[in-house]
């Protein structure tokens, strides 16, 4: 298959998405939440709107046309690539699917056991609308023979996978988490917003906004005020009531100062990955400050979210979890690492 007509496949599956019905999304949703009780009904639909934003032609056209090799005549000899997924969110793992089958390398799989589901589901329909696929796309429980290496997982696994497979190319990413850097000036819809980047799939995605950057006399209360919305979505659910109550016993055992709402502790500490039901802050008093400390922590910073021009490159309130094709994880461009191979 030439590129175009990979583009019409993705295409259709887009469409596809589209077009589920509220029964075929309930039972869908339904198998998931078995497997993995994070994965809620309302999480299933905010990863198919995300799809279905990915899998727009504009998108396809406008991210693989930065590629000119992927347009060449003579491809390139297609290499065995191994996957590592992560589960902390459904699908989290399609871009790199969707990269590798681009590229015309042969995928070889290794699904989360948090995200076998929607995983397996959309290379079912994948292979559904283009039979060849299946010679490009194995899923496998042990990568044997591969070539290269994308992997997806915590500081640990990471050293595990440089140990066993750091003699091929790779891309190993390791723990990150996003921050939000405030001014005190933002209004109550921003707030809004920003509660989204916050507690959209419980606050369990590298893009989650994990932990807030204010003025030293910043005061909380419009903060709290516009996240209040969330508090009965989450105290619903029992994982995350169990962990916000767990973390607000041992604060409370360590006589740590903390700031509670009953469903979200605000803690000032300097680590930049909170657990989920806490938010860890830091207070700057300069922008200069403010530099130092997001320079610090870099190379743990999946995003930045702040008003537009307050911190360069960041990403507006409420968009932390609708990136772009051209988004990568830990800004490592996927497709031009596939397409030097």
């Amino acid at each position: 298959m030439d590129i175009a007509q990979k583009i019409n496949v993705f295409v259709q599956l887009g469409d596809s998405i589209n077009k589920f019905s509220e029964e075929q999304k309930r039972a869908l949703g339904q198998m998931i939440k078995l497997k993995n009780e994070w994965f809620t009904r309302e999480n299933l639909d905010l990863t198919l709107q995300g799809l279905q934003q990915y899998l727009n032609r504009e998108n396809l056209e406008k991210w693989l046309g930065k590629y000119p090799s992927l347009f060449a005549k003579e491809a390139a000899t297609p290499k065995k690539v191994g996957i590592v997924m992560a589960g902390n969110i459904p699908a989290v793992g399609f871009h790199d699917l969707l990269s590798v089958v681009m590229s015309g390398h042969i995928l070889h799989a290794k699904l989360s056991s948090k995200d076998q589901v929607l995983m397996q589901e959309l290379i079912r329909m994948l292979i559904e609308i283009a039979p060849e696929l299946k010679e490009q796309i194995v899923i496998t429980e042990k990568l044997k023979g591969i070539e290269a290496l994308i992997a997806t997982g915590s500081d640990n696994s990471a050293r595990y996978f440089e140990a066993y497979f750091g003699h091929l190319p790779h891309i190993i990413r390791k723990n990150r988490s996003s921050v939000a850097v405030l001014d005190g000036k933002e209004t109550e819809a921003e707030l809004g917003l920003l509660s989204n980047d916050i507690f959209q799939y419980f606050g369990l995605g590298c893009r989650n906004v994990s932990k807030l950057f204010v003025p030293q006399e910043y005061k909380f209360d419009p903060f709290f005020e516009a996240i209040h919305p969330w508090g009965e979505t989450l105290l619903m659910h029992s994982k995350y009531c169990n962990n916000y109550e767990y973390y607000r016993a041992l604060f409370l055992m360590k006589k740590m100062f903390v700031l509670d709402n009953n469903f979200l502790i605000l803690a000032e500490y300097d680590s930049m990955d909170s657990p989920v039901g806490v938010m860890f802050f830091e207070r700057y008093t300069d922008e200069a400050e403010l530099k130092q400390k997001l320079a610090q922590h870099q190379d743990k910073i999946q995003v930045v979210v702040s008003k537009p021009g307050l911190v360069h490159n960041s990403v507006g309130f409420g968009n932390a979890q609708t990136p772009h094709l051209w988004d990568y994880a830990d800004g490592v461009d996927t497709m031009a690492f596939l397409t030097r191979l």
